[in-house]
């Protein structure tokens, strides 16, 4: 059997297709194993022309952008990596701002926006995800006042999308069916190619103020990307108890093993110390649920991406 990457050798220059690449260095966790190909693509046209390839081929891939809320296993992934680093950014009024599904919200689209006298993405400081990672998880954040949580749906204008039938095509807000780290993009093999936002008119330095407590806010709470590679959240919310509030309860906050940590900080994290392997993290994730169901009888349920542990198991 070919490898992938003569299917895609006429199609994309030799630099952006790498065989069996190591991904740790494609995720925030810093963990993974290498995947057999991975396709870098920068416009929405070669995104299309990469999905109409491994689905015409019938071959196992994934979409990895910033990595930012997924476990990748050491054994690595079979199949093809497609890693989205559609670029482009837009004005298309005053107000409204089109950017490609590979662009980073933070800080490429904060800091772009926040100079505009703009708010609306200002709330997402310090949070690592692409444009496409933000709709696909309905990225959120507290309000200013930590009153409510503001989610990315409250300014998303439309977007274009490569459908699961084929179809290349513009979508209303509607479409994508928000929820909490939710939309229609978990249920369907539907993927984003560029996104609108449509923004408010604010002083800059009111913008500012509320960028720099939520940075702070951050700082307190999670862990710097810089010394920890870290997933965020690992369990979904349970309304009005908090999963983190449930696993430090049960006295496993700044648990070890191996070397990854339930966050001394925030319980519903784990971080990699240095050189922490999936089963490091895999072990915690399954003592943070068994622990917590047994004492508590709550059943986490986990929020992040598990890639290539069907192929370890």
């Amino acid at each position: 059997m070919s490898h992938p990457i003569d299917l895609f050798s006429p199609h994309f220059p030799a630099a952006r297709l790498t065989r069996d690449r190591p991904l740790a260095g494609m995720t925030t966790f810093r963990i993974g194993g290498p995947a057999d190909l991975v396709v870098r693509v920068e416009t929405a046209d070669e995104m299309v022309t990469a999905l109409q390839l491994v689905r015409e081929h019938d071959l196992p891939h994934h979409l990895l952008g910033r990595g930012a809320n997924v476990l990748v296993a050491d054994a690595g992934v079979r199949g093809v990596v497609v890693h989205n680093a559609v670029q482009g950014v837009e004005w298309l009024n005053e107000h409204t701002i089109r950017a490609g599904a590979g662009v980073e919200t933070f800080p490429d689209l904060t800091d772009l926006t926040v100079a505009r006298g703009l708010g609306g993405l200002h709330h997402y400081v310090g949070i690592p995800s692409t444009v496409g990672g933000a709709l696909w998880q309905n990225l959120h954040f507290l309000s200013p006042d930590r009153s409510r949580t503001c989610f990315i749906e409250e300014v998303v204008a439309g977007a274009e999308i490569f459908t699961a039938e084929g179809e290349r095509r513009r979508v209303t807000p509607d479409y994508f069916a928000f929820g909490y780290d939710d939309s229609i993009l978990h249920h369907r093999p539907d993927v984003v190619l560029s996104a609108d936002f449509r923004l408010e008119a604010a002083p800059v330095e009111e913008l500012r103020t509320v960028v720099r407590a939520n940075l702070e806010w951050r700082d307190d709470r999670h862990p710097d990307l810089w010394l920890y590679g870290s997933a965020g959240s690992i369990f979904k919310k349970i309304e009005g108890i908090g999963a983190g509030r449930l696993i430090d309860g049960c006295g496993l906050k700044g648990r070890v093993h191996g070397a990854a940590q339930i966050f001394h900080r925030h319980a519903n994290i784990i971080v990699n110390l240095g050189g922490a392997g999936s089963d490091d993290v895999r072990f915690l994730i399954d003592l943070a649920r068994e622990t917590v169901a047994r004492e508590t009888g709550y059943e986490l349920e986990s929020e992040i991406g598990m890639l290539g542990f069907e192929s370890s198991s």
